[in-house]
C-alpha cells in the first residue's frame, strides 16, 4: 500500500497529512516531508494528521520521534492528530502515547 504525504504551512505552524500505511518502505516519504519543514527555521509547531493512516510500524514511529526531538531541541512542538485505533494501540503498547502530544482532532489551519 502507498503512503501519501502532503504539507501545508502558515506562519510558524505546519500541517503534515499522511494517509495509507507508514512502514519500512513508505516512511522515507514522511521523513522527507518532515525534514523539509525542519529546515525552515520559522516553523515551531508541526501537527501530523494521522487520521488517514491505517498502519504504522516501528520505522514510522522512529521517523516521528526523530522529527519531534529535532523540533524540541529548538523549542518547538510536534503533535500527532486523530490517530486511528491501530495507530493508537501501537502508541500505547510502546509507551509513546506518553511521549507524544496526541490530539483527537486535526486543528483548523487557514492556508491561503
Amino acid at each position: 500500500m502507498e503512503l501519501n504525504v502532503s504539507t501545508a504551512s502558515q506562519g510558524g505552524h505546519a500541517l503534515v497529512t499522511a494517509s495509507g500505511e507508514l512502514d519500512l518502505y513508505t516512511a522515507p516519504r514522511l521523513q522527507t516531508a518532515l525534514a523539509g519543514l525542519l529546515r525552515e527555521e520559522q516553523i515551531d509547531r508541526i501537527v501530523v494528521d494521522l487520521s488517514g493512516v491505517d498502519f504504522c510500524d516501528s520505522t514510522g514511529m522512529n521517523v516521528l520521534l526523530s522529527a519531534m526531538k529535532r523540533l524540541k531541541e529548538r523549542g518547538g512542538t510536534l503533535e500527532l492528530a486523530a490517530p486511528r485505533t491501530a495507530v493508537k494501540r501501537i502508541l500505547q503498547v510502546t509507551g509513546l502515547d506518553t511521549v507524544f502530544t496526541i490530539v483527537e482532532a486535526v486543528p483548523a489551519m487557514d492556508v491561503g
